[in-house]
């Protein structure tokens, strides 16, 4: 720390590009060390690279924290937050660019891994990496060595300390985390628990699933809580002792409908994000999906090389083949044709489509275009061809929103309406509405081998 401190305070008044001295490791402490691993090369370049490098022995965890991929994502998913908080109480995040800050990608309402708190166990022993953003004072093209000194040596170590709680009671960290760890485990183990229950997805009653606005992931203060409807109720028992009761979509075809603005597309939302972990108090906690889901939408615009979009685009008047199609401008149908073939080759084994965000062309086709556009003239074949193919053939379950066509209530094993946010079983009043043969005098393989045996009407709760 000496030896740094005396660095920085030599370059106080030197040009910016003298900072480049400070690459290579540091000893902060007698424990901490920091890596300077990319020094910026001017006040108005993007910040410096920076590790603390901190002996795992010291944070006190015990080795359950990280006994499996989902323990260690949440523990050091809760570091990050820490650290980010830590930066803020600290004062190390303030600031124009003249005076140096600390800094980190805040994290948001979902547990992922981070790259900011890294477990590392490369070395003779193990140690936790927090790496952060430093953006070095200057004034003008010259070094401010002086605060340089304060930002690196007194407020890092202080911000270590406190997100660390290293200067507190053993234990006190783990007690801490404690909470959040047991919270991944049940909504990891819930995740798993659904293809044994028919499920693609699960709400649990008195979620949360409303933002506060439109730019914000944050739960809307006094939204409407979700509650299950009795004939799509289940229950799960989780691994801290726990039973949670909710909504359980079942796997197949799922149309959510209802009117604007009455929650489907939140709905749809809650399902896309719960294929990750949420932290306490975000209110969707347990709105679990699929982990294989994948959200498809519309994407014009987008390049597409070598995919075999002939399911749904064939015969097209250019003569292109479209069993290895690419385009670096694609259309709206053929960019949503494309994403749904990927998401297949991926594994995908639950699609969520929103029809505000896909290409009508894609979607539908009613029989008055039908006849008037014959399918010979037609190289599109939407997605009400597919569906049921997709399903029975290949068990792929798609859950779609509808607002302004019920084309997809002919080919929907489940409908489920959204009335102000509460979810209504519709299913039977859809049948009653449905035209079974409307979807299989048009229906399409698709190519490739499926599981089959999924039949209509799997309801599995």
């Amino acid at each position: 720390m000496t030896s740094l401190a005396s660095t920085l305070a030599q370059l106080d008044g030197a040009s910016y590009g003298a900072y480049k001295r400070l690459s290579g490791l540091h000893q902060l402490d007698d424990d901490l060390r920091l890596s300077v691993d990319k020094v910026q090369s001017d006040l108005f370049a993007p910040p410096s690279l920076i590790q603390v490098i901190v002996p795992l022995e010291m944070v006190g965890l015990p080795d359950n924290f990280f006994a499996n991929a989902t323990s260690a994502r949440a523990t050091t998913d809760q570091l990050a937050r820490y650290l980010s908080a830590a930066i803020a109480r600290h004062g190390a995040k303030s600031g124009g660019k003249a005076d140096g800050h600390l800094s980190i990608d805040a994290p948001g309402q979902q547990v992922l891994e981070r790259a900011s708190v890294v477990r590392d166990l490369s070395g003779p022993s193990p140690v936790l990496r927090l790496r952060l953003e430093a953006a070095l004072p200057a004034r003008g093209r010259r070094i401010m060595g002086h605060a340089a000194r304060r930002l690196l040596t007194e407020a890092l170590p202080d911000v270590v300390d406190d997100a660390l709680m290293l200067q507190e009671t053993p234990g006190e960290l783990a007690s801490a985390i404690q909470p959040h760890l047991d919270l991944a485990r049940d909504q990891n183990a819930l995740r798993e628990q659904l293809p044994g229950r028919g499920l693609v997805g699960f709400i649990a009653d008195g979620a949360v699933l409303p933002r506060a606005a439109g730019n914000s992931d944050l739960p809307l203060d006094n939204a409407v809580p979700f509650a299950a409807p009795e004939s799509l109720r289940a229950s799960f028992d989780l691994p801290s002792g726990r039973t949670v009761t909710g909504m359980g979509i079942p796997a197949g075809v799922t149309l959510i409908v209802g009117g604007g603005y009455h929650g489907k597309s939140t709905v749809l939302r809650a399902l896309e994000l719960g294929v990750y972990d949420h932290v306490r108090g975000d209110g969707r906690e347990f709105a679990i999906a699929d982990p294989t889901a994948v959200s498809l939408r519309a994407e014009d615009g987008r390049a597409v090389t070598n995919v075999d979009v002939s399911p749904f685009i064939r015969d097209l008047p250019s003569g292109a083949d479209t069993r290895e199609f690419r385009t670096t401008n694609a259309s709206g149908s053929t960019s949503q044709a494309a994403g749904l073939i990927e998401a297949l080759e991926a594994g995908a084994r639950t699609l969520l489509i929103d029809e505000d965000t896909s290409a009508t062309n894609f979607m539908i086709r009613d029989e008055r275009m039908r006849r008037l556009v014959p399918s010979t003239k037609e190289p599109i074949t939407p997605l009400i061809d597919h569906v049921r193919g997709l399903w029975e053939d290949h068990g792929v379950s798609t859950v779609l929103v509808a607002g302004g066509s019920g084309a997809f209530i002919d080919a929907a094993d489940t409908v489920i309406q959204l009335d102000a946010y509460q979810p209504v079983d519709v299913t039977s009043a859809a049948r009653d509405l449905a035209d079974p043969s409307a979807v299989a005098a048009c229906s399409h393989p698709i190519p490739g081998g499926g599981s089959g045996g999924h039949g209509a009407g799997a309801r599995v709760v």
